[in-house]
């Protein structure tokens, strides 16, 4: 509702500037009033040429086409204060009427403007402040550059590429958080991630502009950590805060200052971070609002019917080498596709649980591939089974006792659902209701109350999705933190910009502006 009443007063203000500009430099005022031509005639009245109108008709630039046509406006009263013209690109709606609305500003038709002239500090400060504007403005709003930092999407989309995020596509999400740090998204640089880039003084409500498209089956998409509400500023979101006071018990994680990172001590405090504020994931989405989702022996089911499987979808196998044999299993491993940080981590596990394989991620050609090598002895694919008394996965409740490769039923909610509530579905729905929509809940006698009323239902308020990784056996996705409500979407992933490989450093030219989101 908050966003509706800005956005009527922003119409209101810039059309009554207009109104009033048009009457002051002799033009019909009503002409204010027609949409587009107001702005040619304002064009005109600015001295600006046939360009401008094309400018106007790009996505994305006429934005800023605007905003410079409004600091041309304050240019046509003679108004050069730096100061006066940052307050008009940022509140272009009040500016705009006190400019048209001023019996002192007279307009001069700008072939009769005298020259200004600006000194090289101005000029400089006005081409970064511009810039600047220009980058929050396409950042927040238009597109964003995101870099794939683990393996949980592989082989689809790998470590090292640099992908162009959508934010237009679902519709950007207005900043929760507005008192931010420009540029930067929850941590200032070189303060070791402990110190915040943000103030949570002013929080607004949830709010998402138009978009052309919503969430799709096997999208990429970016959205923020669900689990990410609080964190450990050790660990950020390498680790969620809630397994580590699952794991260790909240007052000992409460109370930790340090905390052992990979055999470090490192500094730690605990942070709670506004939605837009959590750390950024990637995954693909497989579950939709309303759907019925289950995983059977590593195949995912929505509605009881079988889903098609990404082309490159990984899990891990156990590779064991003839013994017979000399081999170098290192190299034969990285022909298969297996990055250097996963040989290293099967290595490691080959030690310290004293097995002769190596437990690796392929997909299921790699793996066909790697079996019919002479070095190889067997590639057995690993199915784990449910887990009864299991509290690792969502919803961290034993009587689930799900795993990776068997998960569910569960029903993912979509706004306006009613759900039905018993103490047994309780714990896949109670962060929901709790967390992510904002209400109290507790379960007294056997009965839940919610706000503090008896309830028997609940009212969901939003849409919620089931989001994994490719690299099914080494992602932190849905199945160990459940939904990502709509409010954490932040785009979708439209392209590979570029890659370049971890483990080699040369560019991958064959992955340049490939599709992000392709399963094929």
């Amino acid at each position: 509702m908050l966003f509706e009443i800005y956005r009527i007063l922003y119409f209101l203000g810039v059309t009554a500037g207009l109104w009033l500009l048009f009457r002051k430099a002799g033009v019909a005022p009503w002409k204010s009033l027609i949409p587009v031509y107001r702005v040619v005639v304002w064009i005109r009245l600015c001295g600006k040429g046939w360009r401008w109108y094309l400018y106007f008709l790009i996505p994305a630039v006429n934005v800023f086409a605007f905003l410079l046509l409004v600091v041309e406006t304050a240019k046509m009263f003679q108004r050069y204060s730096f100061w006066e013209q940052a307050f008009a690109v940022v509140f272009p709606w009040i500016y705009l009427p006190l400019a048209g609305g001023n019996p002192r500003w007279a307009y001069i038709v700008p072939a009769e403007r005298p020259p200004h002239r600006v000194g090289e500090l101005r000029d400089w400060l006005d081409s970064i402040v511009f810039a600047l504007v220009a980058a929050v403005i396409i950042r927040g709003h238009i597109f964003e550059l995101y870099n794939i930092p683990s393996s949980s999407m592989e082989k689809s989309l790998l470590v090292g590429d640099n992908l162009l995020v959508s934010k237009a596509a679902y519709g950007p999400r207005a900043a929760v958080t507005p008192l931010s740090m420009p540029l930067v998204h929850n941590v200032l640089p070189f303060t070791g991630g402990q110190v915040e880039s943000y103030l949570k003084w002013l929080q607004l409500p949830y709010h998402r502009y138009a978009g052309w498209s919503h969430v799709r089956r096997f999208d990429a998409v970016v959205f923020n950590y669900p689990d990410g509400d609080t964190v450990c500023t050790a660990w950020q979101s390498n680790r969620s805060y809630h397994d580590l006071v699952r794991e260790e018990g909240r007052e000992a994680v409460l109370n930790s200052t340090m905390m052992n990172v990979g055999g470090t001590p490192v500094p730690n405090k605990i942070r709670v971070r506004p939605v837009d504020k959590r750390e950024n994931f990637i995954k693909r989405c497989i579950g939709l609002p309303g759907e019925c989702l289950e995983i059977r022996d590593q195949q995912v089911y929505i509605n009881g019917q079988p889903v098609e499987n990404p082309a490159h979808l990984q899990f891990q196998y156990a590779v064991l080498f003839r013994s017979d044999l000399p081999c170098n299993p290192r190299h034969i491993l990285s022909q298969a596709g297996v990055s250097e940080e996963d040989y290293a981590n099967a290595v490691m596990q080959q030690r310290y649980e004293g097995i002769p394989h190596y437990i690796v991620p392929l997909s299921r050609t790699r793996a066909q591939e790697l079996s019919r090598r002479y070095e190889v002895d067997t590639v057995q694919p690993l199915v784990f089974p449910a887990e009864t008394g299991s509290t690792t996965l969502f919803p961290h409740d034993g009587n689930y006792g799900w795993s990776v490769d068997n998960f569910g039923p569960v029903h993912i909610p979509a706004k306006n659902e009613v759900l039905e509530l018993s103490l047994q579905n309780l714990p896949l729905y109670r962060r929901l209701i709790e967390v992510f929509e904002g209400n109290s809940l507790e379960v007294r006698e056997g009965q839940i109350f919610i706000n503090g009323e008896a309830a028997r239902t609940y009212k969901v308020k939003m849409n919620y999705y089931w989001m994994m990784g490719d690299n099914r056996h080494n992602s932190a996705d849905s199945r160990y933190w459940g939904f990502v409500p709509e409010d954490h979407i932040v785009g979708r992933a439209a392209f590979v910009l570029w890659s370049r490989d971890k483990d080699s450093g040369k560019m991958r030219w064959h992955r340049f502006f490939k599709s992000a989101s392709a399963i094929d």
